[in-house]
This record gives C-alpha cells, sequence and structure tokens, in this order.
C-alpha cells in the first residue's frame, strides 16, 4: 500500500522546498566552479524518464518516448516509476525491463533508502540525462539532480507565482495548459534539440500524431479472463454485450467519481438488455464500491472482477468487452491500447489535458464554470468538497448515450 496522497504532498512542500533551494545553491556552485556542464552539443546517450505517481502518464508518456527514440536513435532509454504501478511499464513495452527503476512509495523510510539505492544505479548506467514528466514536483525535480543527469529538462515556472522547484533545471519547458499532456511531454524531447530557447521549445506541436500501438492479444490471459467471467456465469460468451465498468478512480485525485449510486442505477438498465452483461472491475481495496453496485442491482449478469485481475488481464478484459465506462483514471488511458470504446467522465480535471489517446472515445463534461479545478498548478489537490460537475450528469443522459453505442455495435 502506497503511502497516503495528502502526506506526500506534505512532504514534496515542507521538505522538497527547502531542499530544492539548497540543491540550488549547490548547484550554482558547481557550474562556478566548471562542473556539471550539461554539454548540450553532445547528443543524450543514457537517458531517464522520470514519471513516479500516475500510472494513466506512462500511457501518454508513450508519443514522447517513441519521438526520443527517432531523433536519438542510438540512445539508451531509462525510466523511474513507484513500485507499486511498475506493472505498467511492461504493458508499454517502449523501455526494456532491465531499464526500469522503482521506489517504494510506502512510507518515507522506503522512499529515503530506494533513492539512496537509485543514486547508485544511475550512476553505474552513467545516465547523462533527465527529464521529468512530473508537473512542478519537487520530489521528482531533485531525483533529475540525483541521477547525476548533466542535461536535466522538466517544466518550469519561469515568472508565474508559487510553484518553486529550484532553479537547477539546464532544460527549462515551458508548461502549457492549453495542450494535451501527451503533448506536453514530447515537447520535453524536442527541448534537448534546443537549449538556447527562452521559454524552450520554440518548436510546433500542432501535427504532432499522438498514437499508441494496440496491445497483442495474449492466449494464456485471454483464457484465464473467460474463466473467471464463465465461473461467475455460465451463460456469458464473446456473442453477448460485454459492458466493463471502472466506478474508482486512484486516492490521489479521488473526487474524480461519478457518484456510485449512478453507476448503480446505470447498470440496472442496462442489463434491462438481455444480452448485456456487465463486469465490474477494481482494485482490492475498491471491493466494496463493485459489492455496494452488486447488492443493488442484484442480477446474475452482473459479474464482480474488484481485485481479481492483474493490470495486463484488465487490459485483456477490455479487449474481448464492447463499451468501458470510467471515471478520468488510470484505466481510461490503459483502454487506448485496445479498440475498446472508452465512456470516461470528466469534471475536477479536463480533457483537454487528459482525454485518452483512442479514436473510439466519449467524453463526457459538464463545463462547469469551476472545471478544472485541479491542474499542475495546485498539485492536483482541490477544494472542492461537492463535486457537482460529475453529479450533474445524470443517469438517463449516460444512458441514452450507451444505448446509441450499443446498437452501432
Amino acid at each position: 500500500m502506497e503511502m497516503e496522497p495528502n502526506t506526500m504532498r506534505k512532504i514534496d512542500y515542507w521538505i522538497g522546498i527547502p531542499l530544492c533551494f539548497i540543491v540550488t545553491i549547490l548547484y550554482k556552485f558547481q557550474r562556478l566552479l566548471g562542473l556539471k556542464n550539461p554539454r548540450c552539443k553532445e547528443d543524450p546517450k543514457n537517458i531517464l524518464f522520470i514519471e513516479l505517481a500516475e500510472m494513466g502518464s506512462t500511457v501518454l508518456a508513450y508519443p514522447a518516448i517513441k519521438r526520443l527514440k527517432e531523433i536519438y536513435p542510438n540512445s539508451n532509454v531509462h525510466f523511474l516509476i513507484f513500485h507499486h504501478i511498475r506493472e505498467s511499464m511492461d504493458i508499454i513495452n517502449l523501455v526494456p525491463k532491465e531499464n526500469v527503476m522503482t521506489i517504494d512509495s510506502r512510507n518515507i523510510f522506503s522512499m529515503l533508502r530506494d533513492t539512496l539505492k537509485f543514486m547508485l544505479i544511475a550512476r553505474e548506467k552513467k545516465i547523462d540525462t533527465a527529464i521529468n514528466l512530473e508537473m512542478f514536483a519537487r520530489y521528482s525535480t531533485l531525483l533529475s539532480y540525483l541521477s547525476g543527469a548533466r542535461k536535466m529538462a522538466g517544466f518550469h515556472k519561469y515568472h508565474q507565482e508559487g510553484l518553486y522547484i529550484g532553479n537547477f533545471l539546464t532544460h527549462k519547458v515551458m508548461y502549457n495548459s492549453h495542450v494535451h499532456t501527451a503533448l506536453s511531454f514530447v515537447s520535453m524531447v524536442y527541448a534537448l534539440k534546443h537549449p538556447n530557447d527562452v521559454p524552450l521549445p520554440k518548436v510546433p506541436i500542432n501535427n504532432e500524431k499522438l498514437e499508441i500501438p494496440k496491445l497483442n492479444s495474449d492466449k494464456k490471459i485471454s483464457e484465464k479472463i473467460w474463466k473467471l467471467l464463465k465461473n461467475a456465469n455460465p451463460s456469458i460468451n464473446p456473442g453477448k454485450k460485454l459492458i466493463i465498468v471502472n466506478p474508482n478512480a486512484s486516492k490521489l485525485i479521488s473526487i474524480r467519481k461519478w457518484p456510485l449510486e449512478n453507476y448503480a442505477s446505470l447498470i440496472k438498465k442496462l442489463i434491462e438488455d438481455k444480452d448485456a452483461y456487465v463486469i465490474i472491475t477494481g482494485l482490492e481495496s475498491e471491493k466494496q464500491d463493485a459489492k455496494y453496485i452488486f447488492d443493488f442491482v442484484k442480477s446474475d449478469r452482473v459479474i464482480d472482477l474488484a481485485g481479481k485481475t492483474t493490470l495486463r488481464e484488465l487490459v485483456e478484459l477490455f479487449k474481448i468487452g464492447r463499451i468501458l465506462i470510467t471515471n478520468d483514471s488510470g484505466p481510461a488511458h490503459f483502454a487506448s491500447l485496445t479498440n475498446i470504446h472508452i465512456v470516461v467522465f470528466f469534471g475536477p480535471e479536463t480533457p483537454g489535458l487528459y482525454k485518452p489517446l483512442s479514436n473510439n472515445c466519449t467524453v463526457i463534461y459538464s463545463h462547469y464554470a469551476c472545471s478544472p479545478c485541479v491542474s499542475a498548478f495546485n498539485q492536483r489537490m482541490t477544494p472542492c468538497d461537492n463535486n457537482m460537475c460529475l453529479k450533474s450528469i445524470n443517469v438517463e443522459k449516460v444512458y441514452g448515450i450507451l444505448r446509441n453505442l450499443l446498437q452501432k455495435k
């Protein structure tokens, strides 16, 4: 179990700010002595991407990693991520497994231990370039420095108030809150080629293709999924309408949830179609939500798989499903690795930045004046205690959208 998000935010603020200040002074002193020259004219050889906490962002990082490999074909790419979402990198399969490093985020002691371990491993791998994909997070910015990299790219505030991350990045990228996050990640790669621009990078990105591959099916995993489904209800088969529901969102931004009672009411309407089967997914810790829906609907065509699948198995489940109904969360992005139609609720965050990279995606967004209230500028922490932007989306509207999609199929 990872550390509570608010605890991590407090550590990042109260410890991160003074550490970033100290490292800034140290870095300036090193440069004064002629050390830590970024050697901008040299192509990077061993590049480290840092994206610790958000599972879905590993999918959004795919175009950036792919573009980097095209620009620097002889480079060796590495990735740093929290241990509990390590599997997400295996699924993306764009970075060699031996090049994926992890940090255990269960508590401050495990993080400190793995940070020291990371420093040693990064030097063994001769990391010369660090690209921090996390937006204004001080811990990941410090990790860029601790990696030993001479080139350090990351989002920088320039003249914006707050969001202090020190001043030791060599490639300071302007964070643009008006372009999709995947494009922001790609711009970080281009920044390496344009080190003297202020702000970075002065290149057009409107024609950038945000394409991610479709994952090949795994026969053994597919057989396991069908076994789980048939154990729950032997009458289920590929000819039925399989609707997958993810009623959860990560603890990092739990306010992204469409009300649970709405999910329950929606599912009750969906199974009025005798060919419809609804599969509820989630983590082991989210089984109570699945149980609430199961008890409310009272149908053997509602199957509870919460806590029963790995992330890779979940993606295989998406491959056999017709529609995924989900909150704005990691599963929405991993579903884009398949052809399933994704219906995703947005409220506290905007689809303009985080819409899944799939052509088969329907966004449900209420466009409230206060939305989005969660952003890179507030460390994903909102003052909202009543997410009306999601509560206002009524069941009948969603049911109408789903019914039309199912008829098209």
